[in-house]
C-alpha cells in the first residue's frame, strides 16, 4: 500500500465525518412545529447555511479522496 493510497483513504473517511457534522446541523437548526395545525417555522438560517457549507467541503474532500485513491492504481 503507497502513501497516495493510504492519503486517499484518509481523506474520505475525513469527508465521512464532515458531511455528518454537517448534516447534523442542518437537522438541529430546522424546526417546525404545528399547532393547532397551524405550523410555525423556527429555523437559523445562518446554521442552516453552516451545515451546507460543511457539506460542500464533504464532497470536496470525497471527490479527491476518491481521485487520489484511483490515481495510485
Amino acid at each position: 500500500m503507497n502513501s497516495s493510497k493510504i492519503i486517499g483513504i484518509i481523506l474520505i473517511v475525513i469527508s465521512l465525518g464532515v458531511g455528518y457534522v454537517g448534516i447534523n446541523k442542518i437537522a438541529d437548526n430546522t424546526k417546525e412545529i404545528n399547532l393547532l395545525g397551524l405550523k410555525i417555522d423556527a429555523s437559523n438560517e445562518s446554521g442552516k447555511e453552516q451545515g451546507y457549507l460543511y457539506l460542500g467541503v464533504a464532497v470536496i474532500l470525497l471527490a479527491g479522496g476518491i481521485y487520489t485513491v484511483n490515481k495510485s492504481k
